[in-house]
């Protein structure tokens, strides 16, 4: 499999592994939404993140858990309708 050299940042090493942490790109969307106009959204993404990452199951390996990337981000998902 081609692998293009390594930007800094882009944790290419890791692609397609299941344990890159996608809270940043979930914040970044609510940071979005926010300055899109959607305040409601912007507060119901971050309640989500914050209610997720106070379960230690829900941790990717660099939080010190072994939650994958879809455990976690299925997690906030499902936190967004609770």
């Amino acid at each position: 499999m081609y692998r293009p050299q390594s930007d800094h940042g882009t944790d290419q090493d890791i692609a397609g592994e299941g344990i890159a942490n996608p809270i940043g790109t979930i914040w970044a969307g609510a940071m979005m939404m926010q300055h899109l106009g959607y305040p409601r959204l912007h507060d119901t993404l971050m309640e989500a993140i914050e209610t997720v990452l106070r379960e230690a199951g829900n941790l990717t390996r660099d939080m010190g858990g072994n939650a994958s990337t879809r455990k976690l981000g299925q997690a906030v998902v499902a936190a967004t309708t609770r």
